[in-house]
């Protein structure tokens, strides 16, 4: 067994053994500051709905409650906390003033729609929801912006881990060769650009 099917198969086990639950802490994971990707959530999720394991609105509606309770929890945090705690606290979940300040322009430049299109933006929309609460937006805006795009990404992902279940995992298996050597080059280059951040945050103090 490669690299590969062995990481799949026991995230798809993983999934299958703590249920809908775990899309919800996750998806909630992600929503907050944590360095939690939705694309390495939710399409493990579609392939177990490909497998009749799960279905697929469950696992929409587990992703999009926790989508909700993220930002809102982030929400919370911008409009009490404000930046003090970003600059205090940002860095256990590397997160950094400069990604803040990038999320705070898309808000300031397209205001409370931001909320909705930022869903659609890798590393924007772990954090979008901080300026928010800074703004003070309203809060049934920020709900329904918030939902309409969570929903929308969340079905999105779910439905390309589905088709990727009915079609590619035969191919995957076959090619699982090739796989490997991408998955460990990610791997060598995500551990590469941590160190690389931390040595530039640390120089820049």
């Amino acid at each position: 067994m490669g690299i590969t099917e062995f990481l799949v198969r026991n995230i798809l086990d993983f999934f299958y053994g703590t249920g809908y639950i775990s899309v919800f802490i996750l998806m909630t994971m992600e929503s907050m500051i944590f360095p939690v990707p939705s694309e390495a959530v939710l399409p493990p999720a579609g392939l177990l709905v490909a497998q009749s394991r799960f279905s697929f609105p469950m696992v929409v509606v587990a992703g999009t409650l926790g989508s909700i309770v993220g930002s809102l929890v982030s929400y919370v945090i911008g409009y009490y906390g404000g930046k003090p705690f970003v600059d205090k606290f940002g860095k256990y979940f590397l997160l950094n003033r400069r990604d803040l300040e990038i999320s705070e322009r898309f808000f300031n430049r397209r205001g409370d729609v931001t909320i909705l299109l930022c869903r659609f933006i890798p590393v924007v929309r772990h954090i979008i929801s901080l300026p928010a609460g800074f703004g003070k937006m309203n809060i049934l805006k920020f709900l329904v912006y918030t939902i309409i795009g969570a929903g929308l990404w969340n079905s999105f992902l779910t439905y390309v881990g589905y088709r990727w279940g009915q079609a590619g995992w035969n191919l995957l298996l076959e090619y699982s060769h090739i796989t490997d050597i991408i998955v460990v080059g990610l791997l060598v280059l995500g551990v590469g650009y941590f160190i690389f951040r931390h040595i530039k945050r640390k120089k820049a103090k």
